[in-house]
């Protein structure tokens, strides 16, 4: 049993005020490995009043100073990404081998891309020419950060990093239910050796400590990732006390698959949903097929779906692993049967556990068809290997049924009409719309339009959303 029960507080690893043992449970065998403490209300105060008094060094640190230790930090990262991905592997039940290639290495590129942006970035600049005003972005003080299970490095490291380069301190939350890998990430920035307080991290739960860390009238903003419900729960108590709060929350996007799409865009839409066993925020968990290709579409995807191997995170190789939690398997087989009994037809899959595995929160990659867009299944955000597939028959339907959700994270679209591409883009209410398949480039903004959140993480938009805009008259 790995003992990681104490929180990093001004420099050192602490004893919590109370006990509060929280057993970290593997999702593939169901056994805990871990255990962690969550905290309290002291233990909260005591790393705000840590960072509050560390700010009034740290924001006066050069760009310079604050590069080089980034740097030492993506030195330590690299050194240690192994023991990163074997955490992340356990705590939420990524296959080894996609832990490796996917999840470790976005910490190390969200650390390689602010360092970049860092240097690039002008704090000072004149208004224009006419001008004697001064612009200056000053770091908005102490940051609350909490952070999900589905994306634990990815998400810590767009928010730790950009607060770290421009000059604020903090206090993180990672996930109680995966939070080895933060815990983690907080010996390697120890290892780094930035200054005592400029970083504090204390374990707990949303009632508990993320309470605590939102409404706290200390604290100057607050950066959240994870369910629209407590992103809801999150504005009211930071509310009091007018404090910043950028969300990065739920989604239900659409990959609207037109006739003239290229010849695998209806399987790599399912590997897309399939992959991190069906926890990302910009899944395309519902997919808008043209009715001409509508049957095809179909064969396509059951039979990708049925390709698609589940297995314990620990071997190696290609599938996916176990939904992370207890809670979450039960969620998802509901919404599964919610499909059934509302009179969508199963193509593949179901809420039974896959035939060669019979403890861990498996779930089998499941197919709805003829599924209309006020089901259920096509509403809510399931956050498993569970996907909707809705008929359409001209431009401006699929358009229509895709803008249907209260979301707004990520769309996809699959044509090679290049001009009907853009247009279509053009037309979709989401921060990021993906055509064929293309990734987003290192740097780029990610966030929500909606009820998918505010604010934008990543890039030099990321390094913005921890700064003040000053202006100063007179300068010249």
């Amino acid at each position: 049993m790995i003992d990681k029960r104490n929180f990093y507080i001004n420099g050192k690893w602490v004893k919590p005020s109370k006990s509060n043992d929280f057993e970290v449970i593997n999702p593939s065998n169901e056994e805990p490995f871990a255990v962690i403490s969550l905290g309290s209300k002291e233990d909260t105060d005591s790393a705000v009043k840590s960072a509050k008094k560390a700010f009034e060094q740290w924001k006066e640190t050069s760009k310079e100073e604050r590069i080089k230790l980034l740097e030492k930090l993506l030195t330590i990262y690299k050194k240690r990404s192994k023991q990163m991905s074997e955490a992340i592997s356990m705590e939420m039940g990524s296959p080894i081998d996609y832990s490796i290639s996917t999840h470790t290495t976005s910490g190390q590129s969200h650390l390689e891309d602010f360092i970049l942006r860092l240097k690039e970035f002008n704090f000072e600049e004149h208004f224009d020419s006419k001008s004697n005003n001064q612009i200056s972005y000053e770091p908005i003080g102490v940051c609350g950060l909490i952070t999900p299970w589905n994306w634990p490095i990815n998400q810590i490291a767009l928010k730790v990093v950009p607060a770290f380069a421009v000059g604020c301190t903090m206090i993180l939350k990672p996930s109680e239910i995966a939070p080895i890998s933060g815990m983690l990430f907080a010996e390697m920035i120890d290892e780094a050796g930035f200054p005592p307080g400029v970083f504090n991290l204390v374990n707990g739960d949303g009632a508990g400590v993320g309470t605590h860390i939102s409404g706290h009238p200390d604290i100057d903003m607050i950066s959240f990732t994870g369910s629209t419900r407590a992103g809801k729960l999150i504005s009211k108590n930071a509310a009091e006390t007018i404090k910043r709060v950028c969300l990065e929350l739920g989604g239900k996007g659409g990959n609207i698959v037109f006739a003239d799409s290229y010849p695998n865009a209806v399987r790599d839409g399912i590997r897309n949903v399939m992959s991190n066993s069906g926890q990302s925020c910009d899944a395309p968990t519902r997919m808008l097929v043209e009715k001409s290709i509508y049957e095809k579409a179909i064969k396509d995807a059951a039979d990708e779906a049925s390709k698609i191997k589940v297995d314990v995170a620990s071997k190696k190789g290609d599938h996916i692993g176990p939904v992370v939690s207890k809670v979450q398997y039960d969620k998802i087989i509901n919404l599964i049967k919610s499909g059934i009994n509302e009179g969508a037809t199963l193509a593949t899959g179901g809420p039974e556990l896959p035939n060669n595995l019979n403890k861990g929160y498996f779930i089998k990659p499941t197919i709805f068809t003829n599924v209309t867009n006020d089901m259920e299944i096509a509403k809510k955000e399931i956050f498993g290997p569970v996907l909707s597939i809705i008929p359409f028959e001209t431009e401006e339907e699929a358009i229509k049924i895709t803008n249907d959700t209260e979301y707004g994270l990520g769309n996809y679209l699959q044509t090679e009409d290049k001009e009907k591409a853009k247009r279509v883009a053009k037309k979709l209410r989401s921060g990021i719309v993906y055509i064929n398949g293309k990734a987003a480039d290192s740097g780029t903004p990610f966030g929500g339009y909606r009820q998918s959140g505010n604010g934008r993480e990543g890039g030099t938009w990321g390094l913005e959303e921890y700064l003040e805009v000053k202006t100063i008259t007179g300068w010249k």
